[in-house]
């Protein structure tokens, strides 16, 4: 049959019309009343819903994938539910799944257990704490931070409800209350322990990839070393402020051995060796994971004798000031460096701001000053060049040098203190000189 003209434009109206009041509205969809049994309304895209008995109505989607009939539901229509724009675009999805050959009913049910089989955040954190490699120190600051900044907020939150707002959010809020270093650190805990759980499966984006450090914090590279006049002024301020004797005993302890804040927190009386004046720090419990070797100079071993005769039947050199079987608290250091400066400060005396970590950079710069070999400098401090074929094929550990360049460190200091001079001696007398053998 033919149709012309304004017929034609007529009949294509009509069908129009037909197909629109085919296609479910709001309004219709809150009209559908239950039956005696079940019944389908059709949509577009061959969508339809399905009205129960007790007049649930959901969203459902019938399709054949693979020579098997299927039915997805996409949701339902309630105020918990979906509404109908959403279940339109949820079946343009699905039927895009089945020209893939995926089932959407499967992949809806994969979804289901990921959810009921997700680990939280908490979760997650532990596990990346206990098998992630890194340094006991390194774990051990890591921890504190995940337990006192992480944990309240996000202990049982999924990995997939964190944001990258949040995350920035919360790390801005660390910086507020003037912690910009803390909250560099829980950004990059966050991405590590989405890291460790993608690595084991989890199909989750990792927000703090959205959340660069420098949206969170800059800091200045510090190089402070502190001159001659200024360990003097600290040293003598040092004994002014109101802190532990035990503490101050430390922080001079640092300055002339050079060790690490908490190669020096953590120590414990079974590394010390009073008869023969060396601290040996177990791999263990340094950053390069190599037992280190620290010679004590006669200064140095007069401060652990009395540290020993304070820490009474304690393990730790430091011991908590409330339980003897723990150490020191990490920021006790950090706060006395405070008080110095303040201390020093209100009689007029020139000592800028200074960290625990400048003593250690202190001891380098001044000994490399006054014309010491680098190299038994380097091995004071730990340091390996372990890239370069210069640290490769160099294994001297240089104890005899070690040990008098130590002591003749500690004998600076004393006399500096004092207002004296000191002219030391770079070269250990007793240092043997490499000869052939004259036999040969």
């Amino acid at each position: 049959m033919i149709i012309a003209g304004s017929a034609a434009q007529k009949w294509l109206t009509v069908l129009r019309v037909e197909r629109r009041a085919e296609m479910l509205t709001d309004v219709a969809l809150k009209n559908l009343k239950p039956k005696e049994k079940p019944y389908k309304v059709t949509d577009r895209d061959g969508m339809y819903v399905l009205v129960s008995t007790t007049g649930t109505v959901s969203f459902r989607l019938d399709y054949r994938l693979n020579g098997r009939r299927e039915t997805v539901v996409l949701g339902r229509y309630d105020k918990a539910g979906i509404s109908l724009a959403r279940a339109r675009e949820l079946c343009i999805d699905a039927k895009r799944m089945i020209r893939e050959g995926r089932s959407p009913a499967f992949e809806k049910q994969r979804a289901k257990r990921r959810l009921l089989e997700a680990k939280s955040f908490g979760e997650f954190g532990e596990k990346w704490l206990t098998m992630a490699p890194m340094a006991d120190s390194t774990r051990s600051m890591r921890r504190a931070i995940f337990e006192r900044e992480l944990l309240p907020a996000w202990r049982k939150r999924l990995l997939t409800e964190i944001t990258p707002d949040e995350l920035r959010a919360h790390c801005g809020a660390i910086v507020d209350r003037g912690a910009p270093a803390t909250a560099l650190h829980v950004r990059d805990i966050v991405k590590q322990i989405y890291g460790f759980a993608i690595l084991h499966g989890e199909k989750v984006a990792n927000p703090a990839d959205e959340v660069g450090p420098s949206a969170i914090a800059h800091f200045t590279p510090r190089d402070r070393s502190l001159s001659p006049t200024e360990i003097r002024i600290m040293l003598k301020q040092l004994e002014n402020v109101a802190t532990l004797p035990t503490i101050r005993l430390g922080l001079k302890l640092i300055l002339l051995t050079m060790v690490r804040k908490s190669e020096l927190q953590d120590a414990v009386w079974d590394e010390i060796d009073f008869e023969n004046a060396v601290w040996t720090i177990p791999k263990e419990r340094m950053k390069r994971s190599k037992a280190h070797n620290v010679y004590l100079s006669r200064q140095a071993l007069d401060i652990f004798i009395a540290l020993k005769t304070c820490a009474g039947n304690s393990r730790y050199v430091l011991p908590s000031r409330y339980d003897a079987d723990a150490p020191m608290s990490r920021a006790t250091f950090n706060r006395v460096t405070y008080l110095v400066v303040e201390q020093a400060k209100k009689e007029g005396l020139p000592l800028e701001p200074f960290t625990v970590h400048d003593l250690r950079r202190t001891g380098s710069t001044l000994l490399n000053e006054l014309g010491f070999n680098s190299d038994w400098i380097e091995k004071c401090l730990a340091h390996e060049e372990g890239r370069s074929s210069r640290g490769v094929y160099n294994k001297a550990e240089y104890e005899v040098q070690r040990r008098h360049m130590l002591q003749e460190w500690s004998n600076i200091v004393d006399a500096w203190v004092a207002g004296e001079k000191y002219a030391p001696v770079l070269i250990p007398p007793s240092m043997l000189l490499l000869a052939p053998d004259p036999a040969l």
